[in-house]
């Protein structure tokens, strides 16, 4: 395969910049043996960006890249298709710690977008995740370090970062979730089932399992999984063939309570994680087969219940994702028995109930993220039982049209850092009812109506380590956000306005010394953004979504003014124009 001239720089510049750095400081002899590396490469980036991770990995020594360079020659000097084995080589120099996180991208879909969240809790279930005796670091902080790693070494692709770098959700590139599969076969890691076998006749002798077909009959699941799975991920619609067989709502099955899938979960007795995706449909509740599985740490189940009295049987378990019901739920009050719980997702407003006997009085000292919780269950209580939270989610509960707005006060939860709220159109005013903890670093509210803007100001501006505020399909009482010189957000960093009767916005760049991005959606009647935010030195972008025409034309002029002075930092995106 012939590079052109042009296109050959491209992939010798690519090279260079993963392995040296913009400036391709490199040692003069390493130019010639790296473009005859980058020549091998057949012209593929994603395999330049491989070899570039593992070049940056090894000594820069001629003898070295040299080794590299014959190891290329051997797999793909004439077959780019053998591709497959020069994305081994990245994997196969990797430290022992690593390979099972890498392996267990193979467990998810094609282009599946993993949340880093529930990835890393994955790989503690799963026991991928070590730490020495006196680490100062928590299993979360090495798993993110694992991360770090596999991304830089181009293994692992993160998909969506956050404004700081931090990485939201990652994947595999189509090519390396090949290679991932053959590798996880190959080394009896975990079997995956991406075709639907009519009559399986052999059980796989591996302890992780993905079922990812279309649909899949539960009768071949005892065909298949040995006794001593530890993992199950599925993707695939459950097909019973026996009675009762399953209604549907939508194009979703419920699932009645089945003898077969009791039969067959009751015999998974050293299962960590099972994790059922609501792509299968959902079970019309709780199965309660699932608590006698006393060795799980991970569970992810859609339903239509409340949880059982029962999930208490648990007491190993991690994380718990419920999702499939979208209204209230009520979770059962010996919940506050299992100590181990770290990770609580609901998809609607859940009632908790206080712990009110001295058995449970002790709470969930390891609970780092709690959501969705419903607003009439943060009481004092239920706060100093979770006194380690770092992440909440809460909404107003769904059925209660007669709700007025109490005091919330959050200033016990000195480790929270994250904090989103869900209003509702109807009711009043509920900034001034929230006590938040300094602690706090990201607030999102949403729906939160008939308050004043100078509520926010003196609300944000008593929560020092704020770095991001995002306020969405809020109708304030005032179309004017005036903020004086004492008015100082002095940790934002990131500012989001959606959907907003905002008008006039008066402020400098005094208000906001440290915002580096901007985001402004939907907000139609917004005339400009303040002209003095190109004074803001450490803003690199304003980005705006179905605004007015005027915002638009003032976040250009922003830009211009700055480019005239010099300043290339600052960039300017618009989507869905209204001049278009």
């Amino acid at each position: 395969m012939q590079i052109e001239p042009f296109e050959f720089r491209k992939r010798w510049k690519l090279l260079c910049d993963k392995v040296f750095g913009p400036k391709h400081d490199h040692p003069p002899a390493l130019e010639e043996i790296g473009k005859e590396i980058v020549g091998k490469c057949q012209g593929l980036p994603l395999t330049i960006s491989v070899i570039a991770g593992h070049l940056s990995k090894v000594a820069r020594t001629l003898e070295g890249w040299k080794d590299v360079a014959r190891t290329l020659s051997e797999i793909i000097a004439s077959n780019p298709n053998k591709c497959l084995g020069v994305l081994g080589l990245s994997y196969y120099h990797l430290p022992n710690r690593l390979k099972p996180c890498f392996l267990s991208m193979s467990s998810f879909p094609e282009d599946f977008q993993v949340v880093t969240r529930r990835l890393i809790q994955l790989w503690i279930a799963e026991g991928f995740i070590r730490t020495s005796v006196g680490s100062p670091k928590s299993l979360e902080e090495v798993a993110e370090h694992y991360l770090e790693d596999l991304i830089s070494r181009n293994l692992i692709q993160a998909r969506k970062r956050r404004f700081n770098g931090e990485i939201k959700a990652c994947g595999v590139h189509d090519l390396l979730r090949e290679f991932c599969l053959i590798e996880a076969e190959m080394t009896k890691h975990m079997h995956v089932q991406r075709t639907h076998p009519i009559l399986p006749t052999q059980k796989h002798n591996v302890r992780h399992f993905s079922f990812q077909t279309l649909s899949y009959s539960v009768e071949n699941w005892f065909k298949i999984i040995l006794p001593v799975a530890r993992s199950i991920h599925l993707f695939s619609r459950l097909h019973l063939l026996h009675k009762p067989r399953h209604k549907l709502l939508g194009t979703f099955p419920i699932y009645h309570r089945n003898p077969i899938i009791h039969g067959f979960f009751s015999r998974l007795n050293l299962l960590r994680v099972l994790a059922i995706f609501n792509t299968i449909g959902y079970f019309e509740s709780f199965p309660l087969v699932i608590t006698k599985l006393f060795h799980l740490r991970y569970l992810q189940v859609p339903f239509y219940a409340n949880i059982p009295k029962s999930i208490s049987k648990l007491q190993n378990l991690q994380t718990l994702i419920c999702s499939g019901n979208y209204f209230d739920i009520t979770l059962p009050e010996n919940i506050w028995m299992m100590k181990n719980l770290r990770y609580i997702r609901l998809k609607g407003p859940s009632y908790l109930p206080s712990p009110r006997t001295e058995s449970l009085v002790t709470g969930m000292p390891n609970l780092e993220e709690l959501s969705i919780l419903c607003y009439t269950s943060c009481t004092n209580e239920v706060s100093s039982g979770i006194p380690n939270l770092k992440r909440l989610i809460i909404s107003l509960p769904f059925n209660d049209t007669k709700f007025l707005y109490r005091l919330l006060d959050m200033s016990s939860l000195t480790k929270l850092e994250t904090f989103k709220f869900y209003g509702s159109p109807y009711l009043g005013d509920p900034i001034k009812k929230f006590g938040f903890p300094t602690s706090l670093k990201r607030l999102s509210l949403s729906k939160c109506n008939h308050f004043v803007w100078a509520d926010i100001s003196s609300t944000v501006m008593m929560l020092p380590n704020l770095e991001e505020l995002k306020l969405k399909h809020c109708r304030t009482s005032n179309d004017e956000w005036r903020l004086s010189d004492e008015d100082k957000f002095k940790s934002m960093k990131l500012l989001l306005l959606s959907k907003l009767n905002l008008e006039h916005w008066e402020a400098s760049s005094d208000n906001f010394p440290n915002l580096k991005r901007l985001v402004l959606k939907n907000c139609y009647k917004m005339q400009e953004i303040p002209t003095d935010f190109g004074e803001i030195c450490t803003l690199e972008s304003i980005e705006l979504h179905d605004c007015s025409t005027t915002a638009e034309d003032s976040a250009r002029k922003i830009v211009q003014e700055q480019e005239d002075m010099g300043n290339n930092i600052l960039k300017v995106y618009i989507r869905n124009s209204r001049r278009e």
